[in-house]
């Protein structure tokens, strides 16, 4: 009926579809992850979805499994067809209760991976090494490619919002997708070729876990309910909401930041003994003294205007600052965001600017990784009502108001894709639906390396909530460890990167259904994308056949115990590991610390396929650690070439 109405034309068979319409069924729309070339998991029953009229009746056939339901009165309807044994060239078909048939040709049946994280994960084929014969080399239409639209919701839709475009694996699909999840999948396939591989690829760069968990899980976990109810605020009412998360972070920059409470923001401010900063670039790149700063850091600029200037409203544009900024017109409170990639751009309206010296203050709040107002010089202007561009990328002026350590977290903004809470769960993941998965590839954390205790309570709890929402309580999750990024150290010394990492090692190892694939040598110290992406994706594949076919396969060699053994210290390694060393016959990266974390290296042995550490304080030592650095230089192997994984272990008495 309905493609029949819509082919009449003229005002008076307009009319007359128009009112047969009002007592016709509304047709049937089918959920958008149903698309040609779609894979839909095999051996399991299968879900389709969609909306329809309220009571009207849907029926659904796969492979000759067939359903039938009746639409709720919200109009969506779900039908769970009987499990379908791998194979490809299948028809899926749709008929509603006015007759009309929606057909989706050329599916498959095999097994589906979820792959998320943020921008190594999101790391395009076309960035890795080699990448023109990999992509080249792309051609199976068993495997099969989804890169699910980037879309940041505050709550969750009500629609069938769209999420991308199947394909199968051929050059023109594989450039733009990601590259650890093509490399894994394309393992997968050499090793069971008769079964074919979805991949969906549901990425965001710089974002946070915190925005890929549900609202629910967020809650449970405590100390969230502020942000999210302005969160709820905000999805109703942006206006209203941005009125109260403003009065949030006030109450925050008052409460934390020195230079607040001294003025800095303000025109009165002797800055002329404040020090020079680059007017484009990461503080850490171009000022030798915040090299490796994170923390508060005040900016100054001064722009002189004419008095026919000072009358017009104006636009001031930041470029992108890292990651937070409180934007402070001569004295008068303009603008604050949140996002390291997100440009700055403020409106200032007619009389917010004076003749004579006009103080630009920007307070920057750095939490990791770069720092500072870091795109080009070019992007930083007061642009006036009249057209007149008046640049602002010389001159400026910094001064360091406090160190990240000394800071209380600072508030994010709720619904920023990328650093908020649930939006990324509502816009990238919860439009998947019930989507039958073989396993989830995750590769986060760089953006959560401040704070790696609460990322103890984070992982665990994403990895509840996705296997929740992909109905599959025993959904093998596979965590890339994080590789080696930022600077070398010669002595032993703090490290957050560490501490994620164990987090990730200890997470894994405590869920029966969880794998891990190190990365810590395949990384890059002075780059945070390394593009060694093909070993990652065999890594993931291997843990992803060890838990998804229940292969055995090599895996990263973790300890198993640890013991003292006279003046030194045995570590047994499970699974019959076969050590051995690269370079040498010792094993470095060992440290041994006391109780108030105070470290000095060690010396290792593989004795009789343990390890054996030795050290001037392995009789009183309280921990040992492998390979615990930003970038350490680990030489311990397994099968396969395969790294040991860093860890820190609590020592046993004496």
């Amino acid at each position: 009926m309905y493609g029949r109405l819509m082919a009449l034309s003229g005002l008076a068979l307009w009319s007359l579809g128009a009112a047969a319409a009002q007592s016709a069924p509304a047709p049937v729309v089918l959920a958008p992850m149903f698309q040609r070339y779609a894979v839909v998991q095999r051996d399991r029953p299968v879900p389709v979805w969609g909306h329809a009229a309220p009571g009207q009746r849907v029926e659904a056939s796969l492979a000759g499994r067939t359903g039938a339901v009746v639409a709720g009165a919200d109009g969506r309807w779900r039908i769970d067809l009987p499990a379908i044994p791998a194979g490809i060239g299948l028809t899926l078909s749709v008929r509603g209760g006015d007759g009309d048939v929606t057909t989706v040709p050329d599916l498959a049946a095999g097994d589906v991976f979820l792959c998320s994280g943020q921008s190594n994960m999101e790391f395009e084929v076309r960035k890795v090494t080699n990448a023109e014969t990999e992509i080249a080399a792309a051609n199976d239409s068993g495997l099969r490619l989804l890169s699910v639209v980037r879309a940041s919701l505050p709550a969750l839709s009500t629609t069938l919002d769209p999420v991308g475009t199947w394909a199968t694996a051929a050059p023109e699909a594989v450039r733009n997708f990601s590259a650890a999840c093509y490399f894994m999948g394309r393992e997968l396939r050499r090793v069971r070729p008769e079964i074919p591989v979805g991949l969906v690829a549901s990425s965001w760069g710089g974002s946070i876990i915190e925005d890929w968990l549900d609202e629910a899980s967020l809650r449970a976990l405590g100390g969230r309910d502020i942000p999210l109810n302005v969160l709820a605020v905000y999805a109703g009412n942006p206006a209203e909401g941005e009125r109260q998360w403003r009065a949030v972070s006030e109450s925050w920059w008052r409460g934390n930041d020195p230079g607040t409470r001294q003025a800095w923001n303000g025109p009165r401010v002797d800055d002329g003994n404040w020090l020079p900063i680059p007017g484009e670039g990461f503080w850490e790149g171009t000022t030798p003294e915040l090299a490796t700063f994170d923390g508060m850091v005040w900016l100054r600029v001064h722009v002189t205007l004419t008095r026919d200037q000072a009358r017009q409203a104006a636009v001031l544009s930041l470029g992108p600052v890292d990651d937070v900024d409180t934007t402070w017109l001569n004295g008068r409170f303009v603008g604050g965001a949140q996002g390291w990639d997100t440009p700055r751009s403020y409106n200032i309206p007619a009389g917010g600017l004076r003749a004579g010296d006009n103080v630009i203050a920007v307070g920057v709040l750095d939490t990791g990784g770069g720092g500072g107002a870091w795109g080009p010089a070019a992007d930083k202007a007061l642009t006036l009502a009249d057209g007149t561009h008046i640049p602002l990328g010389g001159n400026w002026r910094y001064r360091v108001a406090a160190p990240l350590s000394a800071l209380a977290d600072a508030p994010r903004t709720p619904w920023i894709g990328g650093s908020g809470l649930t939006t990324l769960y509502n816009g990238m993941v919860a439009p998947l639906g019930p989507w039958g998965l073989a396993g989830v590839a995750w590769y986060q954390g760089e953006s959560n390396v401040s704070d790696p205790g609460q990322y103890r309570a984070l992982l665990p709890a994403l990895i509840a909530s996705w296997r929740t929402q992909f109905e599959t309580p025993d959904l093998p999750f596979l965590v890339v460890q994080l590789a080696d990024f930022g600077p070398r150290r010669g002595e032993p010394a703090p490290s957050a990167w560490a501490q994620l990492r164990e987090v990730q090692r200890q997470v894994t190892n405590a869920d029966a259904r969880a794998g891990m694939a190190v990365a810590i040598d395949i990384g890059d110290p002075y780059d945070i994308h390394p593009t060694n992406k093909q070993q990652v994706g065999r890594r993931l594949a291997l843990e992803a056949r060890r838990l998804t076919y229940g292969d055995t396969v090599p895996v990263s060699p973790q300890p198993a115990s640890v013991r003292r053994d006279g003046a030194g210290i045995i570590i047994a390694y499970g699974g019959g590991a076969a050590l051995w060393t690269q370079g040498g016959a010792g094993v470095i990266g060992l440290e041994l610390c006391d109780t108030a974390d105070v470290c000095g290296w060690a010396e290792g042995r593989i004795v009789d396929g343990d390890l054996r550490v030795t050290g001037e304080t392995a009789a009183t030592a309280s921990q040992v650690r492998y390979c615990w650095a930003d970038s350490p230089v680990c030489n311990l192997y397994g099968a396969d070439d395969l790294p040991a994984t860093p860890f820190e272990l609590a020592l046993p008495g004496r």
